[in-house]
């Protein structure tokens, strides 16, 4: 089925756990009309002036395109700071290289078209502050809190006599 999200009915919310300087908005049309899509997720954001649209950050299994539709930003990528204006393509790849942050430096707000693959889950990682986020949880861990394999099953004879013992 084809849907259709008009131009007059959009209306732009913030994601309830945002915090200062994080404040970017999200139109809702999508969401109201119950679209859920399983490969290829997509959102139109609205960056406010001296906004960042999330912590600097990359995917390691889905691919990202933005698409400046009007207003401006300042793009941060490992090569460095890039001013991006309404009608630019951003396509950002898997893994370290494919790292972005974009940030409004200008007094208009800055709109665009997010565009992601989604292949049912994601890691996600935070190079600025050391953490990862697995979706579709959600949920986010300290990345030197990383641990090898078998740590904590190093007595798997004594967990298995324990459970022989019960039975008895």
């Amino acid at each position: 089925m084809a849907t259709v999200f008009k131009s007059n009915q959009r209306e732009f919310q913030e994601h309830p756990n945002r915090i200062d300087n994080y404040r970017l908005l999200t139109e809702v049309s999508r969401a109201k009309a119950g679209i859920n899509p399983e490969n290829l997720n997509f959102d139109l954001r609205q960056l406010n002036p001296g906004e960042y649209s999330a912590p600097y950050h990359f995917h390691r299994y889905a691919e990202e395109l933005f698409m400046i539709i009007s207003g401006s930003g300042t793009l941060r990528t490992p090569n460095g700071l890039e001013i991006v204006s309404a009608g630019d393509l951003m396509f950002f790849e898997k893994g370290e290289t494919g790292a972005h942050q974009l940030y409004n430096h200008t007094e208009e707000p800055c709109t665009y078209l997010d565009i992601r693959t989604y292949l049912g889950f994601d890691y996600v990682e935070y190079p600025d502050s050391d953490k990862i986020l697995l979706a579709p949880s959600f949920d986010i861990f300290e990345k030197d809190a990383k641990v090898g394999y078998f740590k904590g099953e190093e007595d798997i004879k004594g967990r298995w006599e324990k459970l022989k013992n019960k039975e008895e």
